[in-house]
């Protein structure tokens, strides 16, 4: 639509197109918040449909070597997200919450993920590469929506405490899984599948951690007695140089992000550093969600004539969209019995953990650069479309489970609604009482003042 006036800038290369390109994404993925917000829907599905209506697919605004040149806006945004999931794995919260939180975590992730591949491996027969990665996706939840409902109905107890435990867990074991899995993968593309090709990459992870650590310490250090800027520039700094040796040791540079952020946690206890990165963070974070919806594949999707294995691809993503959630919920509901939780806790805690976006989308964007082809295509595809459905129904399913857990009463919530607004009220009214309190006082005359006012203006209307 626009390779007219991109002609006239010089070429879909320039300066120019560049910018422009960006100040396009930034404002559809804006103003699609408008009407998702009217929806009550999260800001990431408005980003992702941003980014589908301005593809080619749709309006075509976006050239593809911008696209193409972008793909290091996901590695940004992957460590701002990694960064800030280290600031909730402290010591003191995984002491608080006890094994019990750690077992669930494990047992709602792992389920989903060995119930993804069995489905693609074993039933579907769709190759080792592409069921592994996909499983390791599945274990991915997203907590924004259901952390939004929570705010919400102003849900407490028990079930509440699980929920915020598990979710903030669940990221970490999500990352460790697909830095295994993308490791399995690579070592089966290249045609020589040892222990060593295995062993090698997941010791590149290692030692991303290990640096991942020691940054964070060194980001102690340099924080002390720093205005906001140069913490700011500090800390962007060291995750940017983190992301750059990632890339050039060719592993994803998420586990030694997560690990800078826990160690920064742990160490100064400083939560002002994490709230200055999410007043950051939001445009680079729109950028990575509608870039993934402009590199999403919708011939792919709907075309039956594409397949993996003879298997079209919707048929997958309709199956792995309902496979997942019966892994999640199953998972949640085995970790729950082991752990020995109440049945309120045990019934419907899976229901919430539905969600899947933000890291799992971020993940996909990644296996799909260091997998290339058709596989990471089909499987970034396969995400962000299931990612779509989950953020659609997540906040619904998030409530039903909160409602059902009893960890909010509806009718205490309108009680309390009501009771507000009678406090309100009751406020204005005092308040007006006082002000009119304060006129009297103020202006109080005595008879004779009144009397010449009055024949003042008297006066001054016969004038």
């Amino acid at each position: 639509m626009l390779n007219k006036l991109y002609s006239t800038l010089g070429g879909t290369d320039s300066v120019s197109v560049v910018i422009i390109s960006v100040a396009i994404m930034l404002f559809a993925g804006f103003l699609m918040t408008r009407l998702t917000k009217l929806l009550k829907l999260p800001n990431v599905t408005a980003y992702i449909v941003a980014g589908i209506l301005i593809g080619p697919f749709c309006l075509d605004l976006i050239p593809e070597v911008i696209v193409r040149g972008t793909e290091f806006v996901s590695d940004i945004a992957l460590a701002f997200i990694a960064f800030g999931v280290g600031e909730f794995f402290t010591f003191s919260s995984m002491k608080r919450n006890g094994v019990k939180v750690v077992v669930i975590t494990l047992f709602e992730a792992l389920t989903a993920s060995v119930a993804v591949f069995v489905l693609t491996f074993f039933v579907l027969r769709l190759g080792l590469v592409f069921s592994v990665v996909l499983a390791a996706l599945a274990s991915a939840t997203a907590p924004a929506s259901t952390l939004m409902t929570i705010r919400q109905t102003k849900s407490k107890g028990d079930f509440v405490e699980t929920l915020l435990s598990v979710v903030a867990l669940d990221d970490v074991v999500s990352l460790v899984a697909f830095s295994v899995a993308v490791s399995i993968g690579i070592a089966n593309i290249s045609g020589e599948f040892s222990a060593g090709n295995i062993l090698k990459p997941i010791g590149m992870n290692i030692i991303m951690l290990a640096l991942g650590a020691a940054f964070g310490f060194i980001l102690k250090f340099l924080m002390m007695k720093r205005s906001n800027d140069n913490r700011l520039i500090v800390s962007l700094a060291l995750l940017f140089t983190l992301c750059g040796i990632g890339a050039a040791l060719g592993v994803s540079p998420l586990l030694g992000c997560m690990a800078l952020g826990t160690v920064y946690a742990n160490a100064t206890k400083d939560s002002k550093l994490f709230k200055q990165l999410n007043y950051f963070s939001p445009p680079i974070l729109l950028l990575f969600f509608v870039r993934s919806g402009l590199c999403f594949r919708l011939d792919t999707l709907v075309d039956m004539d594409s397949a993996i294995g003879g298997v079209p691809v919707l048929v997958i993503g309709i199956l792995y969209f309902i496979v997942r959630i019966i892994g999640k919920y199953s998972g949640a509901f085995l970790g729950c019995v082991v752990a020995n939780k109440p049945k309120e806790v045990r019934n419907f805690l899976g229901l919430a953990l539905t969600p899947q976006a933000g890291v799992s989308i971020g993940l996909a964007a990644l296996a799909a650069r260091m997998i290339g082809g058709d596989t990471g295509s089909i499987l970034q595809t396969i995400i962000l479309s299931s990612s779509i459905l989950y953020e659609l129904i997540g906040p619904a399913m998030a409530k039903l489970a909160l409602y059902l857990s009893k960890s909010y009463d509806p009718s205490a919530a309108e009680e309390e609604k009501y009771k507000k607004t009678d406090e309100v009220a009751a406020l204005k009214e005092k308040l007006a009482q006082l002000q009119a309190e304060l006129d009297n006082r103020a202006y109080a005359r005595t008879e004779e003042e009144s009397a010449f006012i009055d024949a003042s203006a008297e006066h001054d209307r016969h004038a």
